[in-house]
């Protein structure tokens, strides 16, 4: 079972791969930040806390590339305000 997530610049996606299905986070780009617009997690995974996983490993991506987040998705929006270490990345 792979817990990397990755950046699947082509689709504007992270994607973590749990026992061959793929969850997903979309973003659009908005210059120096993304737009984080939806996260999917295949139903037979929900539950699990995969999305936090993959929302956690999206972040630090995001962090490591020196770019900013807009959480226009509820979910991404919802870890944020749980996780105060986070909330640094928010675009203004």
């Amino acid at each position: 079972m792979s817990m990397d997530v990755r950046d699947n610049a082509a689709e504007s996606r992270y994607e973590l791969e749990v026992d061959g299905k793929i969850a997903i986070a979309a973003y659009r780009p908005r210059g120096h930040a993304l737009a984080f617009v939806h996260t999917e997690v295949p139903e037979e995974l929900e539950g699990q806390g995969i999305a936090s996983r993959l929302v956690k490993g999206a972040l630090a991506d995001v962090r490591a590339k020196g770019l900013k987040i807009i959480p226009a998705c509820e979910f991404v929006a919802a870890y944020v305000e749980r996780h105060p270490e986070e909330q640094d990345l928010v675009a203004e």
